[in-house]
């Protein structure tokens, strides 16, 4: 099991703990430096803070962070990424990944040089 913000939970925390306050969208705004737009995607659970975003809003409303996680079951295809502890094979493959995928960024790269000169050509 992982753990996950749950942005139900903390749409419905935001909202509460707002309105118990007695403060607008415009003034947790202001105590927080998120912008009032963002903190009504925040309630409609269309916008996901960044942790800065969710520590502001955390303070700010008196709340701890935690709350606003819950447990799921986790798919830990891409553990190898994020991990401390790989094995070689798991190395060797991420070396490989992000060589493959600086490559690609080279051929982007090298491709629109070429539409660009290609296209200012007499």
């Amino acid at each position: 099991m992982k753990r996950q913000l749950s942005t139900e939970k903390l749409a419905e925390m935001v909202k509460a703990k707002r309105e118990e306050k007695g403060l607008t969208q415009e003034e947790l705004s202001g105590l927080t430096d998120i912008h009032r737009v963002t903190i009504g995607r925040i309630e409609r659970q269309s916008f996901i803070p960044s942790i800065p975003q969710l520590e502001a809003l955390s303070h700010a409303l008196d709340f701890d962070m935690t709350q606003v996680f819950v447990e799921v079951p986790g798919n830990d295809s891409f553990i190898a990424l994020r991990g401390e502890a790989r094995t070689d094979t798991e190395q060797e493959g991420i070396n490989r990944l992000f060589s493959m995928m600086l490559a690609l960024r080279q051929q982007f790269l090298l491709r629109r040089k070429f539409d660009h000169e290609a296209h200012n050509s007499p």
